[in-house]
């Protein structure tokens, strides 16, 4: 039994931290990508209505993701960025969350989602130690949530999508059509997921589209330009064709809000111009949970948030 000054990670836990990030700075090192640092605190929040930010008491909120300062960054010409930064979210404390976590985030000038996933898939198998063999497989949303799911996301009505999340969840829930979608997803999709495969999921619905550009699809759906990567069960990492236009960015700033103050900063940058790309983050923290083969975040953190 261990004492609460005692790091609740073991020795090889901190050493395959130290060693991914040491392989995350030689991946982007030979690929010629820049690694920045951008504030800890802003004096703006993250929109998703999902994610509670910290806050500090002189009114600066400890950022969820470094996505703003990168993306100001990259409207002012710095090229393909990359950053491994601490990040904080209020209340996900858990068995596979901790409130102070580490991401990554990359953005690459000139790219879409579909390239960036290539190459996400490429370091994400560096990361997790798998064989160049390791099956990747890529599938849209609708198509994902109708072979594993049973329904079709687009096609369903609110009353289906509602009946088949209380049957998941166990309960009935006060839910958005979009927070049905993410209780359908997370327990029956993600779980029938093919095991040892790197799997994609690209091209979700508009309404989850947040910072990602949205276009029509063959069926003339209107879709968000952005994919999610799981591996055995987890998702590991979100990334989208970035949203360049800045009106478009205020209006779902402003429509997700929730009294929060809106990143004038961001506003601005884009208004003075982004250039197109592709971004995503990846969770490190769940890299390690798989690549150490456990189940507790508290195993790959150096002190957990009952020792921080």
């Amino acid at each position: 039994m261990t004492t609460s000054w005692q790091p609740t990670a073991s020795q090889t836990a901190l050493k395959a931290r130290a060693d991914c990030n040491r392989q995350i700075r030689e991946f982007f090192h030979r690929r010629q990508v820049m690694e920045v640092e951008t504030p800890v605190l802003s004096v703006a929040a993250v929109m998703d209505p999902n994610i509670e930010p910290m806050q500090t008491s002189d009114q600066r909120f400890l950022h969820t993701s470094p996505e703003y300062p990168m993306k100001r960054l990259l409207c002012a010409g710095s090229g393909d960025i990359y950053q491994i930064a601490r990040v904080f979210r209020r209340g996900e404390a858990g068995q596979r969350h901790n409130p102070e976590f580490s991401m990554l985030e990359w953005y690459r000038v000139g790219w879409d989602h579909h390239r960036l996933m290539a190459e996400v898939a490429d370091l994400a198998r560096e990361l997790l130690q798998l064989d160049e063999s390791t099956d990747v497989l890529t599938l849209e949303y609708q198509q994902a949530v109708i072979q594993y799911c049973g329904l079709d996301p687009f096609a369903s009505t609110d009353q289906q999508l509602e009946a088949l999340g209380i049957e998941c969840a166990g309960h009935d829930l006060q839910l958005s059509r979009d927070g049905w979608l993410d209780v359908i997803v997370s327990h029956l999709l993600e779980p029938a997921l093919p095991q040892n495969t790197l799997v994609f999921i690209h091209d979700f619905p508009a309404s989850q589209a947040a910072l990602a550009k949205t276009r029509r699809n063959h069926q003339g759906i209107e879709v968000a330009e952005r994919f999610e990567l799981f591996w055995n069960g987890s998702e590991l990492a979100n990334g989208y064709h970035e949203l360049t236009d800045a009106e478009e960015q205020r209006r779902r700033f402003e429509l997700e809000a929730n009294g929060r103050p809106l990143d004038e900063h961001l506003l601005a940058a884009l208004a003075a111009g982004m250039p197109a790309c592709a971004g995503v983050a990846m969770g490190l923290d769940r890299i390690l949970m798989h690549r150490l083969s456990t189940r507790a975040i508290a195993d790959v953190l150096a002190f957990d948030w009952s020792r921080a």
